[in-house]
């Protein structure tokens, strides 16, 4: 008990946290909001520094129900640095509105929890645990600003459609319980052998991965079940929508990747077509609905679904590298979102926040340092050369290219250039269009601006 209670160190840490700092906040009010802020800060450190590092081979706790590996190690300190990001961009945003609760962090520590056991789950269950602790903070933090019809109205379709998604997963649990006799990842590999040398793939077990790629599809926001994510990333306050283009994803992506190439490795061909098919129309939704796109906020949002289609070409290797191609774009990903939204955060005009990408108009005349960094994440995101983006896409491809997956590789390619557009028109907004009005110098907060 001792050494799977080890293994879970950083989640005990980060709930403990929680629990004392929801405290802290119920005694000390809103006006405890930046201590606590920056204690759960503190938390998401210590945290990240208490995961135990395996370079062998992983090690498992509560009889199979939790790994720690080097996968989940690496997963984990990305989250944990997306959700510290999330923290620090909070304490300038909201203390503007004056509307910043010391619930915030609290929410973001709960949501961590669910997020590290989502990475480390062995069991399909303890996916389950971990998906919906993660889900239920982020349902709350979604409607944030209880003044706002936008954010309540986000919350909502978050909290409507999730549930659905939830429920598709775990039908699917269900289905391939009752068709293999486990829910842990590695006998359901070791059924699903038995069952293809015995005479052919049972249709229920089929059936049971159809639905659980479906939820998970749901939680990194990949077509078709992409529906809720432009209205979230708008309607939700700014860092809240910075912590769900980050965190949750690398979270979600990750699971998907341990558990098609741990539970299913004897199935590849069968969840290699659906991954195919879900990649590119990923991609392609993703290029061409941002094009007419003028909330810079929903502009982020296909942009986010586009990029997980190109992380999703590396998972349809199927291979090694295929995998290790996924985690490096996801980590890369977190890092270009969190300085773009970082840009748009420290942005204001009038008393109100810039959301459209018609008021990044001329920003090189009034900000040229803005301006400089912003097109730096945005050539990345495009994957222009010699920034990290096109790295990412360049490992993913060449995965791809490894397993022989010629066509969706030129498919990812020509999706990756049309997708350049938008991204493009932001640059060219920014330094060969005339301001509307000149944007206010802002003091950008320490952290924000790091």
């Amino acid at each position: 008990m001792l050494d799977s209670l080890h293994l879970t160190l950083p989640e005990i840490i980060l709930s403990t946290a929680a629990l004392a700092l929801l405290l802290v906040a119920a005694w000390g009010g809103d006006r405890s909001a930046r201590l606590v802020t920056w204690l759960a800060i503190a938390a998401l450190a210590a945290a990240a520094i208490a995961i135990p590092g395996y370079r062998g081979g992983p090690a498992y706790g509560f009889g199979g129900l939790f790994v720690s590996d080097a996968f989940a190690t690496f997963a984990k300190v990305v989250i944990y640095i997306g959700a510290a990001a999330a923290l620090v961009a909070a304490t300038g945003w909201f203390s503007r509105d004056g509307d910043y609760k010391a619930e915030y962090p609290v929410l973001i520590l709960l949501s961590a929890v669910g997020m590290g056991m989502m990475v480390s789950a062995a069991d399909l269950l303890t996916l389950y645990v971990g998906l919906e602790l993660q889900s239920l903070a982020a349902y709350v933090l979604a409607s944030f600003q209880r003044q706002d019809t936008r954010s309540a109205e986000a919350g909502l379709k978050y909290f409507v459609l999730g549930a659905l998604a939830s429920g598709i997963l775990l039908y699917g649990i269900s289905l391939l319980y009752g068709f293999t006799g486990s829910t842990l990842f590695g006998d359901i590999a070791v059924s699903i052998a038995s069952q293809k040398a015995g005479g052919g793939l049972s249709n229920g077990t089929l059936f049971g991965l159809v639905f659980v790629l479906a939820g998970i599809a749901f939680k990194v926001s990949a077509v078709p079940f992409h529906m809720w994510t432009p209205d979230v990333y708008e309607g939700a306050p700014t860092p809240v929508t910075t912590f769900f283009a980050t965190a949750p994803k690398i979270a979600a992506m990750a699971i998907l990747v341990r558990v098609v190439v741990i539970a299913f490795p004897g199935i590849a061909n069968d969840w290699r077509q659906i991954i195919t098919f879900v990649s590119i129309a990923s991609m392609a939704l993703g290029a061409f609905a941002a094009i007419g796109q003028n909330n810079f906020k929903r502009l982020m949002a296909y942009s986010s679904i586009g990029n997980m289609g190109y992380t999703l070409v590396g998972l349809a290797a199927g291979t090694v590298e295929g995998a290790q191609s996924v985690i490096v774009y996801m980590a890369i990903y977190v890092v270009m979102t969190l300085g773009t939204f970082a840009a748009i955060l420290s942005m204001r005009r009038g008393g109100k926040a810039v959301e459209t990408i018609g008021d990044l108009a001329g920003l090189a005349r009034t900000d040229a340092a803005m301006a400089f960094f912003l097109a730096a994440m945005m050539f990345s995101l495009a994957g222009v050369p010699p920034f990290a983006g096109f790295f990412a896409k360049f490992y993913v491809f060449r995965a791809a290219m490894g397993s022989n997956l010629i066509a969706l590789t030129i498919i990812g390619v020509l999706n990756s250039a049309i997708a350049s557009y938008y991204y493009l028109r932001v640059i060219i907004l920014m330094y060969m269009r005339e301001p509307r009005e000149e944007l206010p110098a802002i003091r950008i907060p320490a952290g924000v601006g790091i």
